[in-house]
């Protein structure tokens, strides 16, 4: 980490940011990225950070959705101030602005049926033209429509202006610009007058008041559409500002055959909420050469500007070394809240252990709290010395080690238990009986664990108890 320290962006006023997302299924990396910079963004500015359900997919948005990415969210600590807002519940006013825009004269009934529209693309493909809506229904002076088929409902569309160029300063990837010579009439209301997904957006963001829009960069063609009609609407414009995607380790699109689930699902796997924030930020963010950083040095430190325009590349071997760095960081006690339900559904139990003290023993070479967790079942789990593989027994309980044992054991039980008097028993130990360390640790270790690898053998044996160990060397 920098040892300097960095002048904090410059604060905006005002700043009202969303993440929008649609509840046809978990939330995402992808999701969750753009979810926290949203966040970070209307945090660094004293901003409001708003959630919003956009569920216009009645057919595939679900409440258990919707509850996945809430729970995500809040795993996350990505706090929303305003909303949730669910698309569903504003129906009425997206009605009203259809009727507002219609008697403006800034959208227009459509009534060319889906197999006349398929026509009109197929000869504009014919003739090299972009496939598109040729315009048959929108009005203009001095031009006589159709007449209106009988009992067809029509479509409402927005009537896209047919010269110039729609030009932003996007946030991250500098100016764009679209010919509006190259948008057609976009559908905002369907035939039955549900509103479509680029005006539910226009309008929502329009009440919301949002002045800034951080999205994934499949939105970009979007993002011409919802300005024609937030100007048409006389609204102000938001910043808008689109991230790459993030790739797989393999440069191809993240998806599920890359780890690409649910964000909870790493909670599963045990990596911690304030890893997953650091790990997930520098995907397509930077602060100098800082790789880990605290939730608060990332809003203090959160600049758009510093937002990558190429595509972040997925790393798991990287999210494991963040997340075993905040489990080094961690508190034996938080430590050991967390793993304590882990342990129980491993059948492990951690009454009478002190799982603090294991925890502090352990957590130098844990990668996630799954790994602690199967560690810490060396002390928390049953023990069955007929569970050990017989090699060991055979290469390491032999006639030459027992004799060992059993010394160490007699002296054993004349101590007070702790690490640094049975430390003091093995120096002595070994000369007497003329053997090196590894003579006596390892078997010590079957015998007392039916392993032939643990962690340092005087703080093992210290942990698992006096009683324990002695009970566990009597045996053999």
């Amino acid at each position: 980490m920098s040892t300097d320290t960095p002048t904090s962006p410059a604060r905006l006023a005002n700043v009202r940011t969303r993440f929008a997302p649609s509840p046809t299924g978990f939330l995402h990396l992808g999701g969750a990225r753009t979810a926290l910079f949203s966040w970070a963004f209307a945090r660094h500015h004293g901003g409001t950070f708003i959630l919003r359900v956009e569920d216009t997919d009645v057919e595939r948005s679900t409440p258990e959705a919707v509850q996945a990415i809430i729970d995500g969210m809040q795993w996350l600590e990505l706090s929303h101030d305003e909303g949730p807002f669910y698309q569903m519940q504003r129906m009425d006013r997206y009605r009203e602005v259809v009727a507002q825009m219609l008697a403006a004269g800034t959208a227009y009934y459509c009534y060319s049926s889906p197999q006349e529209i398929e026509a009109m693309r197929e000869l504009a493909r014919a003739e090299g033209r972009k496939p598109r809506y040729d315009g048959t229904w929108r009005p203009e002076p001095g031009k006589t429509l159709p007449e209106v088929p009988a009992d067809r409902k029509p479509v409402v569309r927005f009537k896209n202006p047919v010269d110039g160029d729609v030009t932003w300063n996007d946030m991250v990837k500098g100016p764009i610009s679209f010919s509006n010579g190259e948008l057609d009439d976009l559908i905002i209301a369907r035939p039955d007058g549900t509103p479509t997904y680029n005006f539910c957006v226009v309008v929502d963001d329009w009440d919301m008041k949002i002045s800034h829009v951080i999205r994934g960069d499949d939105h970009v063609n979007n993002t011409p559409r919802q300005i024609n009609i937030l100007t048409a609407l006389g609204a102000a414009l938001p910043e808008y500002g689109h991230v790459p995607m993030i790739l797989g380790p393999d440069g191809e699109k993240l998806s599920k055959r890359h780890g690409a689930v649910s964000v909870m699902q790493y909670d599963d796997q045990g990596y911690l909420p304030e890893a997953m924030v650091n790990y997930l930020a520098r995907l397509g963010w930077s602060h100098g050469d800082d790789e880990i950083f605290s939730r608060d040095q990332l809003v203090d430190w959160f600049d758009t500007r510093s937002l990558s325009k190429s595509a972040a590349q997925w790393d798991p071997k990287k999210l494991n070394w963040v997340n075993a760095h905040y489990i080094k960081a961690s508190s034996n006690d938080d430590l050991a809240a967390r793993v304590t339900p882990r342990i129980a559904k491993r059948g492990g139990k951690t009454d009478g252990v002190n799982l603090a003290a294991i925890m502090g023993l352990l957590k130098e070479r844990a990668e996630t709290l799954e790994q602690l967790a199967d560690d810490a079942m060396l002390f928390c789990g049953e023990f069955d010395a007929s569970a050990t593989p017989p090699e060991l027994i055979s290469q390491h309980l032999t006639d030459a080690t027992r004799p060992i044992l059993q010394d160490f054991a007699a002296q054993a039980a004349q101590i007070e238990w702790t690490r640094e008097n049975i430390q003091g028993l093995m120096k002595p130990l070994l000369a007497k009986h003329g053997v090196k360390m590894p003579l006596l640790g390892i078997p010590l270790r079957v015998a007392v664990t039916g392993r032939a690898q643990t962690p340092a053998i005087d703080a093992v044996l210290e942990l698992l108890g006096k009683e324990v160990v002695l009970e566990r060397l009597h045996r053999i």
